[in-house]
C-alpha cells in the first residue's frame, strides 16, 4: 500500500470514529425509538420476544435503562442512536473460537492478531471463548477488557491437555492446578489422552471449580466425557465415534440414550457444523474457495486451507462416507435440541475457510436445517452464552445491568437471520462501531492483504 493511501485510510478511520463514538467526557449512549429483541433467561411466548419503540440508555460498559421511548427519559448530554425501525438484540458468541497469539512465532503479518479480533467484531460477534490458549494471551484478555485494544470480551482456554502434555495422573493434577493460578478460564481437552489421565484432569478440575471442554478422546469415549463433567461437547464427534455414524446410517433411537444422558447432567453442545462439513470432506469444496470473506484471510492461511483440500487427509476426513457421516450429524443436532439439551453457537474460527465473525453466516444455516427455530438460534449465541458465564459477568440479554454488548440491525431476525450479517452497528462494552466504521476497518484490512499478495 502506497504512504498517501495508508495516510488516507487512517484519516477516514479517525474521522468516522469521532463521528460513531461519544465526544470525550461522554458516557451515555441512547438507542432511541427501537424495536428490542432481550433475549430473556426464559422462554416466553411469541408476542413478548419484540418489545416496540424503546429506549435503551448505556453508561460506560452497561445498559442501565431499557423501556418505552415515551417513558425513559433522554439524559442530558447523551448520544443519541436513531433506531427507529431497527431492532437491537444482544452481541453474539462465539463459543468455540480462537485467537492468535500476542508474540507472533507462526511467519504471519504483524497485524493478524488485531485483524482477527477486527473481523469477529464486524460479524457481529462481542464474545469469544478462545478454545485454545498461548502465551502472553491473558494479558491480551486483560489488554480487552482494559481498553487498551479493541476486541470482543475473551474467556480462554489455557495450553492442551493431550498425549504429550499430560504424562502421568500426578503431572495432569499439577497442571489443573497451574492453570488455575494463571488465570484461565477452563481447561481445553484435545485427543490422545487415556481413560485414567482423563480422570484425574476432572477431578482436580472439579477441586479447583475450572471447567473443562472439548475433543472426546477415543480411550475415554462421550459417556465418560459426559459422566466425568466435560462442561461442553465440541463437534459432536464424541457421539460421532460411540454410535458409528461414521459410516453407517443412524436413527433418531440409535441416538435417545446418549441424548437423554447429556440432558440428564446438563451438559451443552458446540456443534461446529459448518465447518465439519469441510473437514470431513462433505463440503463444496469449489463454494469454499470463492467465499467473499477470503479476502480478509492473509494468503498464506488460505494457501494452508488449500492444501488439506487437495490432500484429502486428516485425522477426522471421512471421505467416501461424508455425505452418510453429515447426515448422521444434522439428525444428531436435530435431536440434541428437541430434548431440550443446551447449543451454544460456535464455528471453530479461523479454521478451514471459517473466517472469523462471518462464520456465523456458514453456520448458522446449518443450525436452521436441523430444525432449530430463529429465537433458539438467537438464544444460543446470546442468553445461553450469558448463563454459561454467569459466573464471570452478566451479558447475553437487552436489560438494566448487563454488559453492552449489543448488535443493531435493520429488520427483524425472527424473521429474516440474514440480517444479522450486516449489521447496523455494533456495541461492544459500551462503544459503539457504527456501519461506516465498521466498513472503512474491513476495507482497510482487505487492502493490507492485497498489499501483502504483491510484496
Amino acid at each position: 500500500m502506497s504512504l498517501s493511501r495508508a495516510i488516507a485510510i487512517s484519516s477516514l478511520l479517525g474521522w468516522l470514529f469521532s463521528l460513531s463514538t461519544p465526544a470525550a467526557g461522554a458516557e451515555i449512549i441512547v438507542f432511541d425509538q427501537v424495536h428490542v429483541l432481550p433475549m430473556n433467561s426464559v422462554q416466553v411466548s411469541p408476542e413478548q420476544r419484540v418489545l416496540r419503540n424503546q429506549r435503551v440508555v448505556v453508561k460506560g460498559d452497561r445498559i442501565i435503562a431499557v423501556g418505552s421511548a415515551t417513558e425513559v427519559a433522554i439524559p442530558d448530554g447523551a448520544m443519541r442512536i436513531d433506531g427507529q425501525g431497527r431492532f437491537l438484540l444482544p452481541g453474539l458468541a462465539e463459543m468455540h473460537g480462537h485467537v492468535p497469539p500476542l508474540v507472533d512465532f507462526s511467519g504471519m503479518p504483524e497485524r493478524y492478531l488485531n485483524d482477527v479480533l477486527t473481523l469477529y467484531l464486524a460479524g457481529g460477534v462481542t464474545t469469544v471463548r478462545g478454545m485454545l490458549g498461548h502465551d502472553q494471551q491473558l494479558r491480551l484478555k486483560d489488554d480487552i477488557a482494559s481498553g487498551k485494544r479493541l476486541g470482543p470480551t475473551l474467556y480462554l482456554a489455557g495450553p492442551s491437555f493431550n498425549q504429550r502434555t499430560v504424562t502421568s495422573t500426578e503431572q495432569a493434577r499439577e497442571r489443573v492446578q497451574q492453570h488455575k493460578r494463571e488465570g484461565w478460564d477452563l481447561l481445553k481437552i484435545h485427543p490422545g489422552l487415556s481413560l485414567e489421565h482423563y480422570q484425574a484432569i476432572a477431578d482436580e478440575a472439579n477441586k479447583q471449580n475450572i471447567d473443562f471442554a472439548g475433543h472426546v478422546p477415543e480411550a475415554v469415549g462421550i459417556e465418560q466425557a459426559i459422566l466425568l463433567g466435560s462442561r461442553t461437547i465440541d463437534h459432536l464427534d464424541g457421539y460421532m465415534a460411540a454410535l458409528g455414524g461414521f459410516d453407517k446410517v443412524l436413527t433418531a433411537k440409535d441416538m435417545a440414550a446418549l441424548i437423554a444422558l447429556t440432558k440428564e447432567h446438563n451438559v451443552a453442545v458446540v456443534p461446529t457444523e459448518a465447518l465439519w462439513q469441510t473437514i470431513i470432506g462433505a463440503a463444496d469444496s469449489e463454494k469454499l474457495q470463492v467465499y467473499p470473506e477470503l479476502q480478509y484471510m492473509p494468503a498464506r492461511v488460505i494457501a494452508g486451507w488449500q492444501r488439506y483440500l487437495r490432500a484429502a487427509s486428516g485425522s477426522y476426513y471421512t471421505g467416501a462416507t461424508a455425505a452418510v457421516h453429515a447426515e448422521n450429524r444434522k439428525l444428531l443436532l436435530a435431536e440434541l435440541y428437541r430434548a431440550g439439551v443446551t447449543i451454544l453457537l460456535g464455528t471453530d474460527a479461523p479454521q478451514l475457510y471459517s473466517v472469523p465473525g462471518f462464520s456465523l453466516r456458514r453456520e448458522i444455516p446449518k443450525m436452521t436445517a436441523a430444525g432449530i427455530s430463529n429465537y433458539d438460534i438467537l438464544r444460543s449465541g446470546t442468553v445461553l452464552v450469558g448463563q454459561y458465564f454467569a459466573d464471570k459477568d452478566q451479558f447475553g440479554q437487552v436489560k438494566a445491568g448487563q454488559r453492552a454488548d449489543l448488535l443493531l440491525v435493520d429488520a427483524n431476525p425472527l424473521d429474516d437471520l440474514n440480517v444479522l450479517y450486516q449489521p447496523a452497528g455494533v456495541m461492544v462494552r459500551g462503544q459503539w462501531l457504527s456501519r461506516e466504521t465498521l466498513d472503512a476497518m474491513l476495507a482497510e484490512i482487505a487492502q493490507a492483504r492485497l498489499a501483502e499478495s504483491k510484496a
